[in-house]
């Protein structure tokens, strides 16, 4: 059988037919589902601009710095007229929700970090994609990208056809809920595109309701500054005092959003060995995390999307959910031992557990966080595969 490269010498190319193989390909390639959208994002533009007049961006300054670019991807591959969006789920089976979020000596780690880091990854196995695209179109030019370029790759997707925009801003599907990552590759060719699925949220606020911090402003709208997953990631400075006690013992990252959703019920666990939990991570003991070096955390952390924090944020991180853990002399004096050792950052974090410890040592236990109670059961009971 002749390639299209080949046989487009003599009659016109299939685009429709392309598109069907490509699709094919990407899920052979391990992908759960592929699009293909047009790079119009200009009624995007607005919205982001507002966003980032608002400050909602807090110190992540490459927002900022790119601008509007993200809004035209069509700048970033010269020549490219479509986006190639692909899906890859990440839930691990048995993802111990509720079990790690009940137990407040633990510490939580959002589930999407528990794995090897997916960038690298989905970069390469979407490069596969292009090449094989190449081989059949030797004119084809593409590039990959996972989060590797300024580019709105939420309604890139969501145009693609891979989901609807939750009010939490991540994109929903109706059979798979939230838990994946999103990918594209922006080709020259002029290939069909899918149609966008209908939202479907309807009158729904869980997301909006249930966040510790209150960072979904209004619907579709998050601000940075107030989110749990921003303030232990990309944050760089001390944790305001304000957001400490909600953030409770969620170390790195947040899932509560995505947690209450009803559309997650309904995830299929990954197939993707590389993003099962690493056993150090799953659900860790504080006071074990807080005894690791520097050289235990690069060692454990190879290859997981953690470390790029590095280990001052992860001491500060851990220092936060210590001070919100039961009061006990072994938490005290962990945190003591380690504080002539510390950095600034991480000392002022330890003397802010050590009030809070030392404190309710004195008095009743702080009251249970009725937020987080619900959350506990609206997952034991809706999510118990993976409760």
């Amino acid at each position: 059988m002749l390639s299209l490269s080949h046989s487009m010498r003599n009659k016109p190319l299939d685009y429709h037919a392309l598109a069907e193989k490509i699709k094919q390909w990407g899920l052979e390639l391990g992908f759960q589902q592929v699009g293909i959208t047009d790079l119009d994002l200009s009624e995007h533009e607005a919205t982001l601009q507002q966003w980032l007049d608002k400050q909602y961006h807090g110190d992540m300054h490459f927002m900022e710095r790119h601008g509007m670019l993200r809004a035209r991807p069509a700048e970033l591959q010269p020549g490219s007229v479509r986006a190639i969006c692909v899906r890859m789920d990440y839930l691990p089976k048995g993802a111990k929700f509720a079990q790690v979020l009940k137990q407040p000596q633990l510490g939580y780690i959002s589930r999407y970090a528990l794995g090897r880091d997916y960038h690298k990854m989905m970069r390469k196995r979407l490069k596969a994609l292009g090449d094989r695209i190449q081989a059949e179109v030797t004119t084809a030019e593409f590039r990959p990208f996972v989060d590797s370029a300024p580019i709105l790759e939420k309604p890139l997707a969501v145009k693609a056809g891979l989901g609807w925009t939750g009010k939490h801003s991540l994109v929903m599907d109706s059979k798979d809920g939230s838990w994946f990552f999103l990918g594209e590759l922006l080709i020259n060719l002029p290939l069909p595109i899918d149609q966008p699925q209908p939202e479907q949220c309807g009158s729904c606020t869980a997301c909006i309701t249930i966040c510790p911090t209150q960072a979904i402003v209004e619907p579709y709208v998050i601000d940075a500054r107030r989110c749990i997953s921003y303030l232990t990631i990309e944050h760089s400075g001390a944790i305001p005092v304000e957001f400490r006690q909600a953030m409770g013992n969620r170390i790195y990252g947040c899932d509560d959003c995505q947690l209450i959703c009803p559309w997650n019920r309904y995830a299929t666990p990954t197939p993707e060995t590389d993003f099962l939990p690493r056993h150090e991570l799953h659900e860790p003991n504080l006071i074990e995390l807080w005894r690791w070096t520097e050289a235990d955390f690069l060692r454990i952390t190879e290859g997981s999307p953690i470390r790029r924090i590095g280990f001052e944020k992860w001491q500060r991180n851990l220092a936060v959910a210590m001070g919100n853990a039961p009061a006990s002399q072994a938490m005290i004096s962990a945190l003591a031992q380690q504080r002539p050792h510390a950095t600034a950052l991480v000392q002022e974090h330890i003397d802010w557990a050590l009030a809070q410890l030392e404190a309710r040592l004195t008095q009743a236990e702080k009251p249970a966080d009725r937020l987080k109670q619900r959350l506990i059961r609206v997952i034991e009971k809706g999510l118990p595969r993976d409760a």
